[in-house]
């Protein structure tokens, strides 16, 4: 594992080869690394990077937790949809809780954009990293969507 600094705290990386497999939120401080994920993460943060490109796997979790997770990488930057809407994509308009559980355990949470998601009416409940993260992390993009569409 190597840590990459960031505005929301350290984050831990962990790669088997160029492959992502886990990204930590508040990773103890740490080597860091030259590492294609380092550079994306740092260029994400600095509002110059909308789209990962660097390989990760997503490890583990169960057939409903890897189908919620591949929803939440649809989801465009500086964008947000709602648990239940991911749960009624997925066939189960009544399994938004569950739908949470699984962002919860989002292995690679950033690069596989957990924090877009939110509760009915756009209300902010629950992030793995804490609301003050996912707050950040949207105003971030937010902030870098505007700028982009107004020039």
């Amino acid at each position: 594992m190597f840590v990459v600094d960031s505005p929301i705290g350290p984050l831990g990386v962990s790669v088997a080869g160029d492959t992502v497999i886990g990204v930590r939120f508040g990773a103890r401080p740490g080597p860091s690394a030259a590492h294609p994920a380092t550079t994306q993460l740092t260029s994400y943060f600095a509002g110059e990077l909308t789209d990962f490109t660097v390989p990760f796997e997503l490890r583990g979790g169960s057939e409903f937790e890897r189908a919620v997770w591949a929803e939440i990488a649809k989801i465009p930057y500086g964008e947000m949809t709602t648990y239940g809407a991911i749960a009624t994509a997925l066939g189960d308009p009544a399994a938004a809780r569950a739908v949470g559980t699984a962002c919860n355990h989002n292995p690679v949470p950033v690069i596989v954009p957990c924090h877009r998601v939110v509760g009915a009416g756009g209300k902010m409940v629950g992030f793995g990293g804490g609301l003050d993260r996912k707050r950040k992390l949207l105003e971030l993009e937010a902030r870098v969507a505007l700028a982009r569409a107004w020039g």
